[in-house]
């Protein structure tokens, strides 16, 4: 046991329920303590609550300023904080706390039942939040969310010489960005309550016309989702390769030794590609797997990410461009919402909610996106200043990788470059801690005391049984259309070899690092995920089917079995079996 490691949170009769959804895919892992100090903390624990009070109805009283309730930490691992979301449902003019739990757990059984307590009653905030979803119904202009974006940018872009500075100044640097983050988070989540209203509207009138599957394809295919616009510059890339004889044979040889052959050579083709990869990792190099810790490589600090994308990605037709798939979603889009318009004409009301909920829904999903990538790119420059502390660290003999920074607490950063001995024994201390966590399975949902760590089950331990023909599992519906084809359960998005055109890609979670491998797949099942998951955003721009929240999914679907996907109804189905 490590002698120091993130404070858990306190459980309390007012914030009882907790769950993992959501915010498992968002740190998949348990975060790394310095990850925690400098970027969850002090600034997206903040800026989480700074939206609550200023922008969602939260009175200052009702959540906590130290460690607000909206995340907690438990076991180690990160738990969203459901009563909050509850209570926000419950107020919110015409939604309830059920829909709330609908969107983020469907049907699971886990789920405790809704208890409505007297504080959860606060009139004048339904008629604040009344007010608010007016504004987000009819509201065209977002200069807070571009000026982020710029803020962003020039982070990227105006990155300072981290090897010149000493460690004082690369910690205040690092500290520097937290309010910053605290900003972002407050605008990120503003981005996510308002994305929810203008789909609820079309979801209204879909239901009432007889065809629930419509929604799905209305808010898919909107154009600007900045998290599918790596997918699309990785797919020019790709046919650059497919091309080149020079760029196939080196992807061939081995992704892992691509980087060696591509700087090596002096081929036209690889000078070029080498150009093409630099501007993609300029670009998009904070994205990565798990990308919400700097504990963690992203595409930048480990480009073999990248290529193993792009070598996917390769052997595909170019009939599979995932711009042609998205123009053939937005011109289904455009059909259904003209002749929605045109049903609706008799009752102009309704028609009027409708257009503006489209509206809506293409103002916001985008901006979701958005808000999120502008934070990601200000977390990376945290990650590259505080890893060059780990650079130097690995120099004097106190650690063995870059990031084994990140094992350390912010405060104690000079005593760990003053004291290698004391680092490295610190450190290796934490991996152990960090490496029993990590294989432990934390309870997906808990309602008053978790359980305690004790008692989690090891994740070599659980076993599940694998599905046979004709079985099916239910989950959460994200991208419409139906798909039948080989499923590949991939568990590292680094390492999608298996994966071949048209395969179904089934992944325990999905984040940026994961979406690339789309571009190859002919569908996408997930084990975790919600309304607003980055794998049902990204599918529903790219045009595939998408289901998520499909428990267990990676552990009993036969990896090479032939099963269906249905976006519309949430349905996995195996077909046969290998």
């Amino acid at each position: 046991m490590a002698t120091r490691w993130i404070e858990n949170n306190q459980t309390s009769e007012k914030f009882p329920f907790w769950t993992r959804a959501n915010v498992g895919e968002v740190l998949p892992r348990p975060p790394s303590p310095l990850g925690w100090d400098l970027v969850w903390e002090n600034g997206v624990l903040p800026g989480w609550r700074d939206c609550g009070v200023q922008r969602l109805g939260f009175a200052e009283h009702e959540v906590s300023q130290t460690r607000p309730e909206v995340v907690g930490l438990f076991g180690g691992y990160a738990y969203l904080g459901a009563t909050l979301n509850r209570v926000f449902g419950h107020r919110a003019p015409g939604l309830t706390a059920s829909t709330i739990d609908d969107a983020y757990f469907g049907d699971h059984p886990d789920v405790p039942p809704i208890t409505i307590h007297d504080w959860w009653d606060a009139p004048d905030t339904a008629e604040f939040l009344g007010n608010w979803m007016g504004w987000v119904m009819t509201t065209t202009e977002q200069p807070e969310l571009e000026s982020d974006r710029d803020v962003a940018e020039a982070a990227r872009a105006d990155r300072p010489d981290y090897g010149s500075m000493s460690v004082a100044e690369l910690a205040e640097f690092a500290h520097s960005k937290i309010p910053d983050l605290r900003r972002m988070f407050n605008q990120h989540i503003h981005q996510s309550a308002c994305a929810t209203i203008g789909p609820g509207v079309i979801g209204a009138v879909a239901e009432a016309v007889g065809d629930p599957t419509l929604t799905l394809k209305i808010i898919g295919a909107v154009g600007g989702v900045d998290s599918a616009a790596p997918s699309y510059v990785m797919w020019d890339l790709s046919r650059t390769v497919a091309a080149s004889p020079t760029l196939t044979a080196m992807f061939g040889a081995g992704t892992d030794t691509f980087a060696a052959s591509l700087a090596a050579s002096d081929h036209e083709d690889a000078a070029t590609f080498a150009t093409a990869i630099a501007d993609f990792l300029q670009r998009f190099g904070s994205r990565g797997p798990n990308e919400w810790d700097i504990h963690s490589h992203v595409w930048e600090t480990k480009p073999e990410l990248v290529f193993a994308a792009i070598d996917r990605m390769r052997l595909t037709g170019d009939d599979q461009s995932p711009l042609r798939h998205h123009a053939e979603r937005e011109q289904e889009r455009e059909t259904i919402i003209a002749d929605l318009t045109e049903a609706l004409a008799e009752d102009p009301e309704t028609q009027g909610q409708f257009l503006a909920g489209v509206s809506s829904a293409a103002r916001f999903v985008p901006g979701r996106e958005r808000s999120k990538t502008s934070i990601i790119k200000v977390i990376h420059e945290v990650r590259m200043a505080t890893w060059e502390i780990g650079k130097r660290l690995v120099a004097a003999g106190g650690a063995d990788e870059i990031n084994d920074v990140c094992l350390l607490f912010a405060d104690e950063l000079d005593q760990a470059v003053s004291d290698p001995p004391w680092a490295r024994t610190t450190i290796t201390q934490r991996q152990a801690h960090y490496d029993h966590l990590m294989s432990l399975e934390p309870p997906f949902i808990f309602n008053g005391e978790c359980p305690p760590i004790e008692t989690w089950p090891r994740k070599d331990a659980r076993s599940v049984d694998m599905l046979a023909a004709g079985a099916t599992l239910q989950g959460v519906p994200g991208s419409s259309g139906t798909y039948r084809g080989v499923a590949r359960v991939v568990l590292d998005p680094g390492d999608p070899m298996a994966l071949d055109p048209g395969d179904i890609l089934v992944a325990p979670h999905t984040d940026p690092a994961w979406t690339p491998l789309f571009v190859a797949a002919g569908a996408v099942v997930v084990d975790v995920g919600a309304a607003l998951s980055h794998a049902i955003i990204v599918c529903r721009e790219l045009g595939l089917p998408c289901v998520v929240s499909v428990t267990d999914a990676t552990k009993s679907i036969p990896d090479g079995a032939e099963i269906e996907v249905d976006g519309n109804t949430g349905a996995v189905t195996i077909i046969s079996t290998p």
